[in-house]
């Protein structure tokens, strides 16, 4: 299965227009169930920005001042594999890591039909391909209580995609978590 997951304001975007995402930072609670949602995940679908933002994890699990729960996600994401789609990469700096120029729809679709375990993909523009090319087969959107007002987008404009909301959950803290399987 491939899945795109999001943190999103409420307005739908995961960067505000400055491309500042603090905002966006879970909780305890929030990062704990998004940590549950991701440890079946066995290889994460990046671009470039993205891969650049999620590298953080890659050593985060090394600093004695981090949480159980940021160390518990650095090493579900550590374990995973990671595809990283980017024409200007070189080389990857993380372990577990390959680069590939162009997202190949069908290399992808045989990659999910292939794989053990769940794969995610991440980022909005990469993601947004995936979802156009019919690739995607469930949503999970956590909308933070927050408008932003403009930004990068948590999902692609003129794509029509009918969705069914399979969970939800609601948190202390405002947040709000959607799963929705794609319709086919």
């Amino acid at each position: 299965m491939l899945i795109y997951s999001a943190i999103t304001s409420l307005d739908g975007y995961v960067a505000a227009a400055d491309g500042g995402f603090e905002w966006a930072a879970p909780d305890e609670e929030v990062h704990a169930f998004v940590n549950d949602l991701e440890r079946p995940v066995g290889t994460y679908l990046y671009g470039r920005r993205m891969y650049e933002v999620m590298r953080f994890w890659e050593t985060a699990s090394a600093g004695a001042d981090q949480s159980p729960v940021t160390v518990d996600y650095a090493r579900i994401w550590q374990a995973a594999d990671k595809v990283v789609y980017s024409r200007t990469l070189k080389a990857a700096s993380t372990t577990r890591t390959r680069i590939e120029r162009d997202l190949d729809p069908d290399a992808v679709r045989q990659l999910t039909a292939s794989a053990d375990q769940d794969l995610s993909i991440g980022g909005p523009e990469l993601a947004g391909q995936a979802i156009e090319a019919g690739l995607v087969d469930e949503l999970r959107l956590v909308l933070v209580p927050v408008v932003v007002g403009g930004g990068r987008r948590s999902l692609p404009e003129h794509v029509r995609v009918e969705l069914e909301l399979l969970d939800e959950r609601r948190f202390s803290s405002g947040v709000v978590y959607l799963r929705y399987r794609v319709r086919r």
